[in-house]
């Protein structure tokens, strides 16, 4: 159904044929140019990512919404934001990217998929499913690091000087206030930057030296159990596939259960607003899709959540003969609304903060599929890791600081059992190659190979078949840069009546960026503020508060 066709039938176009008992009571009246829903309360979720899909099952489950009082806009044409996955085995599977789980936190993240049922086994949740799937198989790299030589670089000991050490603590123990906008490179030596700690904790969450020394410190506090097992990954928790199919797909499917409303390729380029008692309240989405353009009024009693900003704005794919395009802020179109809202008043952020600087966002996965067992079974004797097991294999003397990752296998639902998939990604694209005279930025998927079989010195002739899809991203670790306290707004912002903000560009005091958990709880902050909800958020877990967390921490860190 296209959205005009949506004018004069129901409130929106869906993706999904809708049960019976869902469909919407609401009344839609066309108005000039205008979309007139009349409905007592509505809420309208801008942006398809995992924020407005859990948000979503929070007003249903917590808040007692009807799902056909709710309806998701999103832009692209699948749903699932930045957690994608999609191909066939044939023209090549892709993934952007990949997030790093851990039962020990995500605290919120689980709270939601303890209500969201197994599409594959009855009477489990993805939680129950996920902590199975984890119980067979737990991480314990045994090539965490590999050297110029191919060798596995030995990594029981950080590689700590008492100066890394004093500067470490240093930094992990200043206030916030203290730390400012400041980054990583002004509290750690340069000398930092070459320990094995360092090559082991940039890589596992995508750090870069000129990051938020904030960003840093929360990250050492929140994930201080993983310190200690930094260099096995004894921490990180997997889905059973890729993310869309794990978390993503069930999900959806259940809120169409619901009766949400899904809509795609409905690109949301403008907001209405008014002023009402010194509030800012919004009154109308204008919409685009199609080629038509509508406005749906926002009454006063609706909701809306908006995706401020995007981290996956701009990417774009390149083949096994072609590079990714290089794209600019203005094709994406994912911080338009952010930055227009920003204009009501310093309470909604500063984006330009973040989305101004490519080249301190920007990094470069890519997607294997492979028909020869051949690269899986080398890949075993070279790490002595079986998929699934082993976590990232970081290239530390690569010039584009190259990683990858072999996920148990099939890693996709529709992925057949004689073929194999694995991701990797480098945080130095605009850097020329150890074998490819190129920067990788500039390297089609074949060009990859080379460099990364020149590194693993593997004969290339056994990713003669494959299919290395490469994925080029701008701006995904803006969410990373150096920031004042203000430049993120809060989820439902001062003065804001009706609207909320989801995205990992809202503020959290405490939690990381570049997570799950981050959407997800920014999500259920939102939701539980703008109805009301009497139900505790699950708080984060303090582990560094405890003593003996501190402990193995202290151990590692004199290693």
């Amino acid at each position: 159904m296209t959205f005009s066709e949506a004018v004069s039938s129901q409130p929106f176009p869906q993706d999904f044929d809708s049960p019976a008992s869902s469909a919407s009571s609401a009344e839609t009246i066309l108005v000039k140019d205008r979309i007139v829903v009349a409905a007592r309360s509505r809420a309208y979720l801008v942006g398809g990512g995992i924020g407005s899909l859990a948000a979503a099952a929070f007003m249903i489950r917590d808040g007692g919404w009807a799902g056909s009082s709710i309806t998701i806009l999103e832009s692209l044409p699948l749903m699932g934001g930045s957690l994608d996955g999609a191909g066939t085995s044939e023209s090549g599977y892709s993934l952007r990217g990949g997030r790093m789980l851990t039962t020990d936190n995500y605290e919120c993240t689980w709270d939601l998929f303890k209500s969201i049922p197994s599409l594959e086994h009855k009477g489990m949740s993805v939680f129950d499913e996920t902590v199975a799937f984890n119980e067979k198989l737990v991480s314990n790299s045994m090539a965490r690091l590999v050297d110029r030589r191919r060798a596995k670089v030995p990594v029981k000991s950080m590689g700590f000087s008492m100066h890394d050490r004093v500067e470490l603590l240093k930094l992990a123990t200043a206030s916030e206030d203290v730390l400012l906008a400041s980054p990583i490179t002004d509290w750690l030596s340069p000398r930092f930057f070459e320990t094995e700690f360092w090559f082991m904790w940039a890589t596992t969450f995508a750090f870069q030296p000129w990051h938020s020394a904030v960003e840093f410190k929360r990250y050492l506090h929140r994930f201080m159990l993983e310190f200690s097992r930094i260099e096995t990954l004894a921490g990180v928790k997997r889905t059973v596939y890729n993310q869309y199919d794990s978390l993503v797909l069930p999900l959806l499917i259940w809120l169409k259960g619901q009766g949400v409303h899904l809509i795609n390729g409905c690109n949301v380029t403008d907001i209405d607003h008014r002023y009402q008692g010194g509030q800012v309240v919004l009154t109308g989405l204008h919409c685009l899709q199609d080629g038509k353009i509508g406005v749906i009024a926002v009454e006063s009693d609706d909701l809306v959540f908006i995706q401020n900003g995007s981290m996956t704005d701009s990417s774009s794919l390149g083949s096994m003969t072609l590079a990714p395009e290089k794209r600019v802020k203005q094709e994406g179109g994912g911080w338009t609304l952010w930055e227009k809202l920003a204009e009501f008043g310093q309470q909604f952020g500063t984006p330009s903060t973040f989305n101004s600087c490519v080249a301190m966002s920007c990094w470069e996965s890519f997607t294997v599929t492979l028909k020869n067992p051949a690269f899986f079974e080398e890949m075993f004797r070279f790490s002595g890791n079986d998929a699934g097991i082993g976590g990232l294999v970081t290239f530390k003397d690569s010039n584009w600081l190259m990683s990858i990752v072999l996920a148990h296998q099939p890693h996709f639902i529709n992925q057949p059992r004689d073929v194999q998939v694995f991701w990797g990604y480098a945080l130095f694209p605009d850097r020329i190659g150890n074998f490819v005279p190129k920067a990788m930025a500039d390297c089609n998927g074949a060009e990859i190979l080379v460099e990364l079989c020149g590194h693993l010195r593997f004969d290339l002739e056994m990713l003669a078949s494959a299919n290395c899809i490469p994925c080029r991203m701008p701006y995904i670790t803006s969410m990373f840069m150096p920031r004042d306290l203000s430049d993120r707004p809060l989820p439902v912002p001062p003065d804001s009546k009706n609207l909320a903000l989801i995205s990992q560009f809202v503020e959290i005091p405490g939690d990381v960026v570049f997570t799950v958990e981050y959407s997800v709880r920014a999500a259920q902050m939102a939701v539980y503020e703008l109805l009301k909800i009497d139900r505790r958020i699950p708080p984060i877990t303090p582990h560094d508060h405890s003593l003996h967390t501190q402990f193995e921490a202290l151990i590692k860190a004199f290693s």
